[in-house]
């Protein structure tokens, strides 16, 4: 089992910035990749962006050049920076890491708000 906490989110102007942190516990060892989601109402869930445990890197189109994603092995973290944040990216932004097995954990998700 891996238990996942999100932090970061809020209320941001448009240009903004944001960075969105995800501690992992529990059975850490066997973390994969580790993702960022998110869910706008509405709407359907979907993959912003990915980093493998390697450190290879996937973002959503519309995020590319905007958002990075990064971890911390050592620590269990991942991060995802927002900068030059649009009232499009607000949704609740959810962390999921994949283990090894194959099976995939979901954080509670963190609400950002873009708007003047």
């Amino acid at each position: 089992q891996v238990q996942l906490v999100e932090s970061g989110g809020g209320l941001v102007q448009p240009g903004g910035s944001l960075k969105l942190s995800c501690a992992a516990s529990g059975k850490t060892s066997g973390i994969h990749s580790m993702n960022w989601y998110r869910q706008a109402p509405g709407k359907q869930r979907e993959l912003v962006a990915t980093i493998t445990r390697g450190g290879s890197t996937n973002y959503l189109d519309s995020a590319k050049g905007r958002f990075t994603i990064s971890r911390d092995n050592a620590n269990s973290m991942v991060y995802l920076q927002m900068n030059s944040l649009k009232p499009e990216d607000t949704a609740v932004y959810y962390c999921n890491v994949l283990v090894n097995s194959g099976i995939g954990y979901w954080g509670q998700g963190t609400q950002v708000t873009v708007s003047s």
